[in-house]
């Protein structure tokens, strides 16, 4: 799939289908402007879009590469961002890349690997038009919203997963495939985290710098996206606090279960050593062993033994130990 959709816009309005090959002249008052939307190009398309709004090569070649981290590059009076998309397969965070061609007249954004097109949010755009009348920034700002708006989902799934193993830790032992699974999130949470970084870095120098193609009165809306991703970093940093709590406190019941046991274990010995002790005194073949011929030696020596190991039984209970 390639060309997903190509129109040009006048106030705010959509006029009609344009070719990538098609060169558009539109004024310099942002109230015309091209919006490409292609997904896995080509080559030959990229250069196609390159000869016709003098795309940087720089920017065609890592638009082709899609493996960028989020930035913003100058070139000339146009930019290039580059934003990184995510979904949720499982327990795995699947990325994609989206770099996005910005010049007073145009936007292209480019997608690789994404799950969500952005059809849904040309068709929101064009049912307001007092919104899409302010240009290419806007538009840009309402991709880069798109994007960071579906990070949301994935951290509450997660979270929802980390909730469950925190009551399954509570409940019974981790076995190894629960505590692969929480160093498998921790690792994918990690990832995730050095993609947020950029992302917010992005954000913010929309918001302060001054760039081409953006101007001042849509800087508010870019506020806006960065602090939506300073809100999906809070909770992934939370959710690693959460699963790092989950292993520690795993291993501390575990610890105190072993330790009751080896408590338990003590204690019934001690318990039996008395009978034991006295059965190996009585069980040594002396002749002169002046108990062996006492009338009612045997009973004696039950009654202590019981006794004896009575006392021990209600004092070890006492300290919790049995």
């Amino acid at each position: 799939m390639t060309v997903v959709a190509a129109y040009l816009y006048r106030h705010g309005e959509r006029v009609r289908e344009v070719s990538i090959t098609e060169r558009i002249d539109c004024p310099s008052d942002k109230s015309e402007f091209v919006w490409i939307g292609i997904c896995d190009p080509t080559e030959e398309e990229m250069q196609t879009l390159k000869d016709q709004y003098d795309l940087h090569p720089l920017a065609v070649e890592d638009a082709l590469k899609a493996d960028q981290l989020p930035k913003v590059d100058i070139y000339g009076e146009q930019l290039f961002v580059v934003a990184r998309t995510a979904h949720l397969e499982g327990d795995t965070i699947t990325y994609g890349e989206t770099a996005i061609f910005i010049g007073h007249s145009h936007i292209i954004s480019v997608r690789h690997g994404s799950a969500r097109s952005h059809i849904a949010l040309r068709a929101q755009l064009e049912a307001a038009p007092i919104l899409l009348i302010h240009g290419v920034d806007y538009v840009l700002h309402a991709i880069l919203d798109y994007i960071v708006d579906g990070y949301l989902p994935i951290v509450e799934q997660i979270e929802e997963k980390v909730l469950s193993m925190e009551q399954q830790t509570i409940d019974t032992f981790l076995g190894r495939e629960e505590i692969t699974r929480i160093f498998t999130l921790r690792r994918h949470l990690t990832r995730f985290q050095r993609v947020l970084g950029p992302m917010g870095e992005v954000a913010g120098k929309l918001v302060r710098q001054d760039l081409p193609c953006i101007d001042a009165n849509t800087r508010p809306y870019f506020s806006d996206v960065l602090d939506h991703v300073r809100r999906v970093h809070a909770m992934v940093d939370g959710l690693l606090q959460v699963l790092a709590s989950v292993f520690e406190f795993s291993n501390l019941l575990e610890q105190q279960r072993t330790g009751i046991i080896t408590r338990q274990l003590a204690a019934w010995a001690a318990i039996l050593a008395v009978p034991t002790a006295i059965a190996g005194i009585y069980g040594m073949n002396f002749e002169n062993m002046p108990e062996l011929r006492t009338r009612y030696g045997y009973f004696v020596v039950l009654s202590v033994i019981v006794a004896a190991c009575t006392f021990l039984y209600v004092r070890f209970k006492r300290l919790g130990w049995l």
